[in-house]
């Protein structure tokens, strides 16, 4: 029986663990047809709870003919205890007998369990965080890493972290692998995934792109060729070189709202491989040879794709975009802005990708906050499921418009200490001198309400997808490359990059009454580091922490980030008059030097993933990598003295 005709798995991916409290679960599911399921829980020392999940605890949302998104939202009336472990089980519930998840995704149960748990810690103080899983990048995956050394604590439910915090980069929208981009294809073919109309495109609609000669490695050529898509074709798909750091290849960028579904499907589960059989496209010999090589990456990846898939069946994760979730540099500049938005087919690939996220990840987040655009999003692929699989093209572009604008995506929870999640997409500080400059990550009402949500509180932990605090000679030279009027060249996006939203970030740390310790979170660079960062001339603090764990799959070109990681000791050594020339120069920063790194060196270059432990006043006790290649790397107190 050929893959192609044999039955389909009822459970495509999933499930994933969300948002959950003792109070509320939030799971995520895909299911080949709309399933009828059931929940178990089962705390350790307690009597099992069993639930039915019906139209108010679980939607169930078209994708296509064979594709499903299951939402599953549970007030519970009896909180769920902490601290323990908690068995659970989804089970299916035909007309017969029941089917868990032993049963249709064993791959989910660790060696020896029964079925899979989770934890609900009593307080933020143990956090997983990491950003930039880039299936291609030929390196181990942090999540089979953060798998096996969850494994190795299933009987200790009070070291299990609190959060999987993913801080941005969970997909690559716009940097595919040719062999990824044939199992997506055809698994949208296998699952008969939404079709849509493309209007500004030199093909019709996806049924075309799929098969243009086109589609794979050379996807600039489907643009309009008109001279006022020259811009376009740079931001999107001219393979853009940036000498500084690396290169883009985004020849194999996203399209469609199927496409962008597909790659979450397989970048989360193993189960749609056994759906995809890899038949090498007509290529030319360059791109047969790439083909060939990434074939062989995506094997690897997808061989570890359990372990990654069985971590956030155990963990809660809270997720947050960055700029590859949806397309490189995305609202980098004004100008990149009116380019891309000013263009029917650029705006629905941007568009599609955010559809995608909003359904993926967004509303795992937080679904009350989300519920507004998600029911829009649902008229909209109930439309779909009533026209033979095509999405109303005029209902998809009206919703994207309004999703485009949408403000909402940041999260706030609540706990000791307190977690923020910041959007440093989608609110930008367009820049008053230049439309060409960089806008900042976040514009002054956005920081107005992130200061209003974190005055009072003793201490608070931030995710910021990028570094509030980076390497200065990487700023610097972004910054460099900006007056030069290039600031697509190198990224040139970092919290330093616009005046005026540096300047209220810094006010808000000296503000009277802000917390008395910052521990933030990031991710982006492809390359790890820990600094203690504390204002000159304030005995009281506040005390601020910036940790950066990047990339669970990627990392930076070694020797570049050796020279930079040199040069900038150099260059900015405590006594340089050249730190007086940054926005930081009123904070003592402290840079903790990895223990398994060369002497003097501050950043470390492995995928894996971050692990920060607080104490009670919520500063970290321990600040660790999770090495993917199975070891740990401890950033210790600093020993050198501050800039």
């Amino acid at each position: 029986m050929s893959r192609d005709t044999a039955p389909l798995p009822e459970v495509l991916a999933g499930p994933l663990l969300r948002r959950l409290s003792a109070e509320r679960l939030v799971i995520w599911l895909v299911g080949s047809r709309p399933l009828d399921l059931g929940l178990m829980l089962h705390p350790a020392g307690h009597p099992p709870r069993r639930l039915t999940l019906n139209e108010r605890r679980l939607q169930r949302l078209p994708l296509g003919r064979h594709a499903w998104l299951h939402l599953i939202d549970v007030a519970l009336d009896t909180p769920l205890p902490r601290v323990v472990r908690i068995d659970y089980d989804l089970k299916i519930t035909p007309v017969g007998e029941d089917s868990g998840i032993a049963d249709w995704a064993p791959h989910l149960l660790h060696e020896g369990a029964t079925h899979p748990c989770f934890v609900l810690a009593d307080s933020h103080r143990r956090l997983l965080h990491g950003s930039c899983r880039r299936p291609h990048h030929d390196g181990s995956d942090g999540l089979v890493r953060t798998d096996a050394w969850l494994a190795e604590r299933r009987e200790a439910p009070e070291a299990w972290p609190a959060w999987l915090l993913m801080t941005g980069d969970q997909v690559y929208a716009d940097d595919v692998a040719g062999p990824l981009l044939v199992a997506i294809h055809t698994l949208i073919r296998r699952l008969g995934l939404f079709d849509e109309t493309l209007e500004g495109a030199t093909v019709a609609d996806s049924q075309a792109l799929y098969t243009d000669t086109a589609t794979y490695y050379r996807r600039e050529a489907l643009l309009p060729d008109v001279k006022s898509s020259e811009d376009l074709r740079e931001r999107f798909f001219g393979g853009v070189r940036k000498p500084v750091f690396t290169s883009v290849n985004a020849q194999n960028h996203l399209m469609s709202f199927a496409e962008v579904i597909a790659m979450y499907l397989l970048v989360w589960s193993p189960v749609p491989w056994r759906l995809v059989e890899m038949t090498e496209p007509t290529l030319d010999e360059k791109d047969a040879a790439r083909f060939g090589e990434q074939r062989a990456v995506i094997a690897r990846f997808a061989e570890g794709l359990p372990a990654a898939a069985r971590v956030m069946a155990h963990l809660p994760t809270l997720m947050i975009f960055d700029d590859h979730d949806i397309t490189d540099d995305w609202n980098l500049t004004a100008d990149w802005e009116r380019t891309a938005y000013g263009h029917p087919f650029s705006r629905r690939i941007i568009g599609n990708a955010l559809l995608a996220y909003l359904l993926c990840q967004g509303w795992g987040n937080d679904p009350d906050r989300l519920a507004e655009p998600l029911a829009e999003v649902t008229e909209l692929l109930a439309s779909a499921a009533s026209r033979e699989g095509w999405l109303p093209a005029g209902e998809q572009d009206a919703v994207i418009e309004r999703l485009l604008r949408f403000q909402g995506w940041e999260v706030e929870v609540e706990g000791e200490p307190k977690l923020v999640i910041l959007d440093t997409r989608t609110r930008r500080w367009r820049s008053e001198r230049s439309p060409k400059r960089p806008s900042g990550l976040m514009d002054w009402e956005a920081l107005s309400e992130l200061q209003q949500q974190i005055l009072g509180a003793t201490s608070v932990v931030i995710v910021s997808p990028a570094p509030m605090f980076g390497v200065k000679l990487i700023e610097t030279i972004q910054r460099l490359f900006t007056l030069a009027g290039r600031p697509l060249l190198v990224d040139a996006e970092n919290w330093m990059a616009h005046r005026g939203a540096a300047s209220v970030m810094l006010n808000i740390f000296r503000h009277s009454r802000s917390p008395g310790h910052y521990v933030i979170l990031s991710g982006d660079v492809h390359y790890s580091f820990a600094y203690d960062i504390h204002l000159r001339q304030r005995r009281e603090g506040p005390r601020i922490w910036q940790v950066t764990s990047s990339g669970i799959k990627n990392a930076f070109p070694d020797t570049l980030l050796d020279w930079l990681d040199r040069l900038n000791r150099w260059l900015y050594a405590p006594r340089s008059p050249l730190n007086w020339l940054t926005q930081r120069r009123r904070m003592v920063i402290k840079p903790r030097d990895p223990d398994r790194a060369k002497a003097g060196e501050r950043l470390w270059n492995g995928a894996g993933i971050g692990l920060v432990e607080l104490d009670d006043q919520g500063r970290p006790s321990d600040i660790r990598h999770l090495d993917a290649r199975g070891f740990d790397v401890v950033f210790p107190l600093p020993a050198a003295p501050g800039d």
